[in-house]
């Protein structure tokens, strides 16, 4: 029986899934939840997300939210190898990993951005605060991997936990226009993931409802 994702095509965390499911070569169906037109906040998506959120997965009879949680999961029941079998390595991925998704992913957040442009009465937009919080938290990030560790990818030449956040967040950057040119590093690691079958599969373009 196939995984359900519950998820929206531009949504980051889901994009995160998304890579993971491929990755683990798990067959997954996607159910759009529209966050456009709150269909998150109605009560089908709360039933199984009561934060009102997505992602929710469905897979091995279990119903699993919050994209990094279920990633762990998805890597320790599938072997993926996301975490580095040394604490030190999974400190750093994670740290990594966090720092987008815990950083910069929640201030970025389509409901956060949306609130302060409204609280603001317009003075603030949605680009410029897109770019408020982006562009120093990849410049931040950039330095982060200033490190003997990285390597093809974020930590060595195997994809971890700290890529899956890194390439939503850089299609965000693209998406808001926010330049990256002077981030080398993000910049050869992302290319090298985009050549992944597994994060192909992945991209929102793929996913993006019809008409």
């Amino acid at each position: 029986m196939a995984a359900v994702l519950y998820d929206y095509w531009r949504s980051s965390a889901s994009y995160r899934v998304r890579i993971g499911l491929n990755l683990a070569c798990i067959p997954w169906e996607s159910r759009a939840v529209n966050l456009l037109t709150a269909e998150h906040r109605g009560p089908e998506n709360l039933a199984r997300n009561p934060q009102g959120l997505v992602p929710t997965l469905e897979i091995d009879g279990l119903r699993l939210t919050q994209s990094l949680a279920i990633l762990e999961y998805l890597d320790e029941t599938r072997g993926l190898g996301l975490l580095p079998a040394d604490a030190v390595g999974r400190a750093r991925v994670r740290a990594l990993a966090h720092a987008v998704a815990m950083e910069i992913h929640p201030v970025c957040n389509l409901s956060v951005a949306r609130h302060a442009v409204s609280a603001s009465g317009g003075a603030i937009t949605m680009e410029g605060w897109m770019h408020q919080f982006i562009a120093p938290g990849l410049a931040a990030l950039e330095r982060m991997l200033d490190h003997p560790a990285t390597g093809r990818f974020c930590h060595g030449d195997r994809v971890s936990l700290a890529d899956l956040c890194l390439v939503p967040q850089m299609y965000n950057a693209a998406r808001w226009g926010v330049e990256t040119a002077a981030l080398p590093r993000l910049t050869a690691i992302t290319a090298a993931l985009h050549d992944l079958p597994a994060v192909q599969a992945a991209h929102p373009d793929r996913f993006q409802p019809k008409g």
